[in-house]
């Protein structure tokens, strides 16, 4: 029986994904939002992936592609803002797609709203989680937890935030993380001495998610695409 998600956000728990299938369908899901007004989270993993912003600058990958897929990384350039990141596994994933004009703001407001998720998730934790000026994401004593790349197209975003709970932080050795040299990468494994079960982390940030945008969140599940008529496919391993 199909979801009533009239009035809520979907949340589909994906496990790992590879990046270039949930970038497909975060294309289409937004095309799909832009019809019926339905808003979606999709919750994951992705293999070792870098990805770049339209204007992240190449020198700050480190390595080259050739070495890096050695080591079983991909490299891609996508349509989100920011520079260059990294995703892996152990990295909770959020790819939001909603119509900001339910709210009536707009894209400066969504990346607020999503620290703020983040950073509430977090007390769940006992980890205290900061804002920096300018520098878009979630910190924790002047370490980079959580990354935040975004797009809005007409209203709709995609993209959205990347929170380090036990990642391989190696792989950000590799980069110069979101364009900036003096940044240092941690994950919540590294706060808190010990790894938390994904799980509860991603129950955490879905609470947050609905208390911050004010939303209910009907859970779809976990390792299933949505099962509603306007999604698409979403290869998952």
């Amino acid at each position: 029986m199909p979801l009533d998600a009239s009035d809520g956000c979907l949340v589909s728990r994906l496990g790992l994904v590879e990046y270039g299938a949930a970038w497909d369908a975060q294309r289409r899901l937004v095309e799909a939002c832009r019809a019926d007004g339905v808003a979606r989270l999709l919750l994951l993993e992705h293999p070792p992936t870098y990805t770049f912003g339209p204007r992240g600058r190449a020198e700050h990958l480190l390595a080259s592609k050739a070495s890096l897929a050695a080591k079983g990384a991909a490299v891609h350039r996508v349509d989100r803002g920011g520079d260059v990141t990294f995703h892996g596994p152990g990295q909770l994933v959020g790819y939001p797609v909603l119509d900001l004009r339910r709210w009536r703001e707009g894209p400066v407001w969504y990346v607020c709203s999503l620290e703020a998720a983040l950073i509430e998730a977090l007390v769940t934790f006992g980890i205290r989680g900061e804002r920096a000026p300018k520098r878009p994401g979630v910190w924790v004593g002047g370490e980079k937890i959580a990354a935040i790349g975004v797009r809005v197209s007409r209203g709709i975003t995609s993209h959205g935030f990347a929170l380090n709970v036990d990642p391989d932080l190696s792989w950000f050795s590799h980069i110069v993380p979101c364009g900036l040299a003096d940044v240092t990468v941690t994950s919540m494994a590294q706060v808190l001495g010990g790894p938390p079960s994904m799980r509860e982390v991603t129950d955490a940030v879905v609470r947050a998610f609905g208390r911050v945008f004010g939303i209910d969140m009907i859970d779809a599940g976990w390792g299933e695409p949505l099962n509603t008529p306007s999604d698409v496919p979403i290869e998952v391993r």
